[in-house]
């Protein structure tokens, strides 16, 4: 149907390096966790959308943030420093979570930054306070799931972050569809559908990165 650059990546190639040389480069910290991302192949954030989502920060001043999913610590970071404020993170995996503490120490931010193991569908009922903004990105076949009470973490006019909703385009048409990613593609369309629908959030798909869900909380 297309090339991409990326393969987790649903834009152009040529847009996507256009946008990409926009961006202020990375370096120190930032960058070697994001050549072990590579190399390893640790999912993170797409460095439009990770900056997409620092602006959204700062534009909605929020200082209490919550992230489901840390992998290993890059967004979390990148989030703390953006929102001058508290992150609280979750992470599933033990190793990813013991590369996140690290990373997180390395970045000098250990009051900042607040890593709780395990799964998010257990921890989520047991958060209490209300949150400025959510970020969602972890296992993308849950993200109904981890909005049940995602929604009521997130005060009134917050904002929450659904990341790789579009997930390689295969959400938007069956064109891309792989077989064996067809649960997959299902819950998502089904999340969406189900934000669209929610009387109480107000939802737009935004095509960078391998797509993300801004949702506004009204009430």
């Amino acid at each position: 149907m297309r090339d991409w650059i990326e393969g987790d990546n649903i834009n152009y190639d040529y847009i996507l390096r256009y946008i990409r040389d926009t961006l202020p480069q990375r370096e120190g910290l930032l960058l070697e966790m994001e050549k072990y991302a590579e190399e390893n192949s640790v999912p993170i954030s797409q460095p439009e959308s990770i900056r997409f989502l620092e602006i959204i920060i700062k534009i909605a001043n929020a200082k209490r943030i919550l992230e489901v999913g840390s992998a290993i610590g890059y967004s979390a970071i990148r989030m703390s420093r953006a929102a001058e404020g508290e992150v609280t993170t979750i992470e599933l995996s033990e190793e990813m979570a013991d590369i996140a503490e690290e990373n997180i120490k390395k970045a000098g931010l250990s009051d900042k930054i607040r890593l709780i193991r395990g799964d998010a569908r257990e921890i989520l009922p047991q958060i209490d306070g209300e949150f400025d903004l959510i970020f969602v990105d972890a296992a993308k076949g849950q993200y109904a799931e981890f909005f049940k009470e995602s929604r009521r973490l997130l005060k009134k006019g917050g904002i929450m972050v659904s990341d790789n909703v579009l997930y390689k385009g295969m959400t938007a048409t069956d064109e891309l569809l792989v077989h064996r990613k067809i649960t997959l593609v299902r819950r998502l369309r089904a999340y969406l559908e189900m934000l669209k629908e929610n009387k109480d959030f107000s939802t737009a798909l935004i095509p960078i990165g391998d797509g993300v869900a801004l949702s506004f909380k009204k009430i």
